[in-house]
Formats: structure tokens, sequence, C-alpha cells
């Protein structure tokens, strides 16, 4: 759009002045502002009353791993920060700042967010290649005192678990009985192995461009997060390219950022009723009309212009309004399931079809039931400590 999606407005008006003097102007600004700075400066905490940072989030992006478009770099990627800013608001009334910066070095990268945390409640991570941004992302949560959520890590997994938990609903079948192959190990397919995991599937293949990733494969498992990955999936030590371990497969999650990875023949060679989640931006791994003649019982993409979009658009603004209200640092992986299973449960049976297994973006409830099953989910961790 031409000047861009979004825009600041005050919360408070200058006034009017009044025998020329205007008091709402020395309130907000000199000489006024100066008892609220000291005050705030003596316990910083207050600037959560007196101030926006609770209700501002910060999105940080190095423009390296932008949608299925990869490395367009920082100002490629202002329209699609920028977008997600609308999303926000729109959705969840946050103030959401994208920082699109001119850097991909993961220690400049670290310090910027550890030097901008004052004016912030909460920072959003996106689409920063991976595994640096792995480490960003860990390093953080470990280091700031508000919260890091990943969204490409953890609200497509939320939002992919979510939409999975219906279709087997849908078919019939269980979650810790099924072949569930993943094709990307990035960000996303790192972030849906581990809740996949933690939901009870006990079979995952996750593929990256060399093929299945197993135990003590030769090469491209350097980094510690395709060891975790290697370590804890494929338990029947599967090797070969995606078209040989997606065969007898019951799901197929893509989250590759490649159009066309797979066709209806590799769809054909799945087990009965295959599930395909197609999820790349802009394209998907497989338009959902041939993964259809190819014998997909569900299928789902990332894009709002066909049937079941599987989307992190549906997570993101109300976790992080849930993280803003509720001052919760970090979320583990049963928080992330429990969310996933809260947001799959709002269809109910009734409405349950094979063209709707998820809720729609702009779904008012969403909000609300993010925040009231975060707030069970951390009330369960106390009294777990507690005990």
């Amino acid at each position: 759009m031409l000047k861009g999606k979004i825009e600041i407005h005050n919360r408070v008006s200058m006034g009017s002045p009044f025998n020329g003097k205007n008091d709402m102007l020395d309130l907000i600004y000199t000489p006024g502002v100066a008892f609220v700075a000291k005050e705030i400066s003596n316990n910083k905490k207050l600037a959560y009353d007196y101030t926006s940072k609770w209700n501002n989030v910060a999105i940080v992006c190095d423009g390296t791993r932008v949608l299925g478009l990869g490395d367009i770099g920082p100002e490629g990627a202002i329209p699609v920060m920028e977008g997600k800013s609308v999303l926000f608001k729109a959705l969840g009334d946050i103030n959401a700042f994208p920082l699109c910066i001119d850097t991909k070095d993961k220690e400049e990268i670290i310090r910027f967010v550890k030097a901008i945390q004052p004016v912030f409640g909460a920072v959003n991570i996106e689409d920063i290649e991976s595994p640096k941004v792995l480490e960003i992302v860990e390093r953080l949560q470990k280091d700031l005192s508000i919260p890091v959520f990943h969204d490409d890590q953890h609200g497509t997994a939320i939002i992919a678990l979510a939409g999975l938990l219906n279709a087997l609903r849908l078919l019939q079948k269980r979650i810790d009985s099924i072949r569930v192959v993943i094709a990307g190990a990035g960000s996303a397919g790192y972030g849906i192995f581990r809740i996949l995991k933690e939901a009870g599937c006990r079979s995952i293949v996750v593929t990256d461009s060399q093929g299945a990733i197993y135990q003590n494969r030769p090469k491209g498992i350097e980094s510690p997060y395709k060891k975790e990955m290697a370590n804890e999936t494929n338990p029947m030590k599967l090797s070969g390219s995606l078209a040989d371990v997606i065969k007898g497969a019951d799901v197929f999650i893509g989250v590759s950022g490649k159009a066309r990875l797979i066709n209806k023949e590799m769809v054909q060679s799945m087990n009965s009723n295959p599930i395909v989640f197609a999820l790349s931006n802009p394209d998907p791994e497989i338009l959902p009309s041939d993964a259809m003649e190819g014998g997909a019982r569900i299928v789902a993409t990332g894009r709002s212009d066909f049937a079941n979009q599987v989307n992190n658009a549906v997570v993101f603004p109300a976790i992080l309004r849930s993280l803003l209200d509720l001052r919760v640092k970090s979320l583990s992986e049963d928080m992330l399931v429990s969310v996933a299973t809260a947001i799959a449960d709002m269809v109910d049976s009734n409405h349950l079809k094979y063209d709707y297994i998820i809720p729609k973006v702009d779904d008012p409830r969403i909000i609300h039931i993010v925040t009231d099953t975060l707030k069970n989910a951390i009330q369960r961790h106390l009294d777990k400590k507690m005990r």
C-alpha cells in the first residue's frame, strides 16, 4: 500500500489554551513530566503504569528469511512487518513497532534487542534465518526481563498442532499412532517437531535439503537444533529423500519455503486418508487442488484464499496480548500444547468439516480463550512448584 500501513496516534489530547495557559501541555510535557520521570527512575516497574511500555511490542527482523522469499534485506521486510503490526493492533490492540535492522550479525542483533528493552513490554523475533535465530531467541529469553516470542517457531507450531488435532478428530485417528513427515528443518520445523513430541506424537520424520534427518547422519546435522531433531525423531531411522520417507506417512507438514516441493504422486504414496498441510507462504509446497487429486482427505495452507488457513496470524496477536497482560516471561512446551488444544476446541463438532478445521484469523473469541488458557496453565505450573 502506498505510504505504508501504519502510523502513530496520541492517546491524549494537548487540549486548548485557556487564558494563555495550557494545563494539559504542562502535564504531558514540561514541567509536569519531570515528576513521573523521576518516579520511574527510582522504580523501573512504574514504566508499565505511566508509559506505553505495557502495550508495546518490538518486531525485530533482519530480513534474511522473509516468508518464502528468502534474504530480501531489511527494507524488503518492512511491508511484511508493517502487516504484522496491523494485525497486532486490529486483533490484539497492541502497539507493534517494525524494527527491520541493517545487520545480519548474531551478536549485534542480540545487543540491539537488549538495548531497546526499556521501552517495550515484549519482543517478537521474526523472519531471521535459521539456525542463527534459534540461538538468538534462546539467549534473549535468558537475558531479558521481558518475554521473547518467536513467531516463526512458536506461533506456527501452535496453529499447526491445533489444525492437526481437528483433522485427526475428523478422520478418527490418534496422534500417538500416526507418522508425520515435516519438510523443513528451520525455525518452523523445529517448533513443530517439539510441540508434536510434547503432544504425544511418537513417529516424526523431519527432512531438510539433504533428505531425512536421522541419528548419526554423516553430514548436515552440525547445529545443536538439528542434532536434537536427529536424536529425538525418526525412530525407524528412515533415510533418503522426501519422496522416500513420505511413503506410508499419515501427515505431511510443509514449512520448507519451497513451492511445489511435493506432487500428487507423492501424496498418493501416503497412508489412506492423508492429511496435507502445505504451509509455506506465499507459495505452498503443493496446491490444494493437486493434493486433493492425489487423494488428500484434508488440506491446509497458510493462505487466506484457500480453505483451512493454518497461519500463525491466528495465534500471535492473542499470545502477545496474553504475555503483556499476564507479565509472563516465557512459555513452556506444555503451555503451547494447552493453547493449541484450546484453539482446536473452538471448532465444535457441529461446525468441524474437512474444509473448516481451524478458527478464522479474526475470530473475537481467540483473545479471551488464549488468555484464560495461559492463566490456568501458569497456575498449574506454580502449583507443581509448590508441591
